[in-house]
């Protein structure tokens, strides 16, 4: 096999990213991946009826709308069209009635009562600033911020537990269940630190680029990232799980966008034993159980704004939905989950035959959690849109065990890859002033589980590629 100067495992959205920046710097690169299609995270596929196409895992791309490096590539010339749904967001609520995330920051306030000067006040100066702070917050650690003053005035309500951010700046239970919906995002308990900065840093990207979905599906997103790659001369080999480091080319640096376990079963003989012992003690979360609807007509939500929302968060009052994001943390399956539905056909209706609708949802569950979770998230949709399964034409279940299956990343069927918490934030994968090196001078980690974490936003990716070119002493493209 003839060496290349790079080869990445994995496709995902991390793994092509890296791809591209290296590729752009005039390097050889190879992108080596197990499944016969590519994308980790971000694939769609027939999962229920002919004619609906579904995505597997992400769907709603609002970092990658906002991320500092997905932003400067042509992928519009390789087919990825963003569709803005009417409204980003909604949160409905017990009695017709529901929280509305707007695009713009007047018209969510409006909604919001006596809150409306608070959100505001607090909002409004941070998305003017959104763009300067995503470069900042989503860039490698431990490096001086360019907007200080931003940083500073996201920082202090951040570093707040999502539960603590919400009851800090909102009164009304409507503003609070809306953070609520956003900060469980984080796949932490909503008593948690940061679960603040990962709620601000999604309503931001709401604010200032939206929550789009991408036309046609997940997979829009990878082929045009694997279309811009090869046209930078990359190679993309599908359909070959690599077991050990003998199953790949010689080749200067190799990068794995994957979860630390999987590192360590197929490169653990290469890492000293201090390090790989560092990587052992690394933490996954909660997983989650998924299901795919084919819909006959739009899902009936009982308050109508929620008609026009492309992501909907399930869940009721911050009470509820604190609840709900506890009980995967300690190991019980809650009984009125908080649910993450996706109704894409709001703007999209390439997804689906005419005049029907695909639906997208999950909940968390503990690690590899096995109860049947359908009854109890249908029951939540059916309360807040009565007649939700009358218009069911079929399911497609993904259990958190059967996540890990189809993508052995998912450890334990998490998809987010490890835990968030304030501590790991800033040690993943291990505590190291360049976390995406290995301590074998040859291996790079490029995946979710380096900073700056979960979220399809290519920015692990991006910095583990600046780290290769940093050590093979090699100038990156303009």
């Amino acid at each position: 096999m003839p060496e290349r100067d790079a080869v990445i495992v994995g496709s995902g959205p991390n793994g092509l990213a890296a791809a591209i920046e290296l590729a752009r710097a005039g390097l050889s690169v190879l992108v080596v991946e197990g499944a016969d299609t590519i994308g980790g995270g971000a694939r769609s596929a027939a999962l229920t009826l002919p004619g609906f196409t579904h995505d597997v895992c992400s769907a709603v791309y609002p970092m990658a709308a906002a991320s500092p490096y997905l932003r400067t590539l042509p992928l519009d010339r390789f087919g990825l069209e963003w569709l803005h749904p009417p409204l980003p967001f909604a949160h409905p609520l017990d009695g017709g009635t529901a929280a509305v995330f707007r695009r713009s920051v007047e018209d969510t306030a409006a909604g919001l009562g006596e809150d409306a000067d608070a959100y505001r006040r607090l909002i409004a100066p941070l998305v003017r600033a959104a763009d300067g702070l995503f470069a900042d917050l989503l860039g490698p650690p431990f490096t001086i911020p360019r907007h200080p003053l931003a940083a500073l005035r996201f920082g202090l309500p951040g570093l707040r537990s999502g539960r603590g951010f919400a009851e800090a700046y909102f009164r009304t239970r409507e503003a609070r269940a809306l953070w609520a919906g956003v900060a469980a995002h984080a796949i932490l308990p909503l008593e948690s630190r940061p679960g603040g900065a990962v709620a601000l840093m999604l309503g931001l990207a709401g604010h200032a680029h939206g929550w789009p979905v991408a036309r046609g599906g997940a997979q829009a997103l990878t082929d045009a990232l694997a279309g811009y790659f090869r046209s930078l001369g990359g190679e993309i080999e599908t359909g070959r799980w690599v077991k050990s480091l003998a199953d790949l080319p010689p080749a200067k640096a190799v990068l794995f966008d994957t979860s630390p376990r999987q590192l360590l079963a197929i490169a653990g003989d290469a890492l000293p034993a201090g390090y790989a012992r560092r990587l052992r003690k690394y933490r996954h979360g909660p997983g989650v159980f998924k299901v795919d609807w084919a819909l006959s007509a739009p899902v009936p939500w009982a308050a109508v704004d929620v008609r026009g929302a492309g992501t909907v968060h399930v869940g009721g009052t911050l009470d509820e939905v604190a609840a709900a994001e506890r009980a995967g943390f300690e190991g019980r399956h809650a009984e009125k989950p908080f649910v993450l539905f996706v109704q894409p056909g709001v703007i999209d209706p390439s997804r689906a035959p005419a005049g029907k609708h695909v639906g997208w949802g999950y909940c968390h569950v503990p690690p590899g959690g096995g109860e049947d979770m359908l009854g109890r998230i249908e029951a939540q949709m059916e309360r807040f849109a009565p007649g939700f399964r009358d218009v069911v034409l079929g399911r497609h279940v993904t259990t958190a065990a059967a996540m890990e299956a189809y993508n052995p990343n998912y450890v334990g069927g998490d998809i987010s890859g490890g835990v968030t918490d304030l501590w790991q934030l800033f040690t993943r994968p291990v505590a190291k002033f360049d976390p995406y090196r290995t301590a074998n001078s040859r291996l790079w980690l490029c995946s979710s589980s380096t900073p700056p974490g979960g979220g399809v936003h290519g920015m692990c990716g991006w910095a583990a590629a600046r780290s290769v070119l940093r050590r093979l002493g090699v100038k990156p493209a303009a």
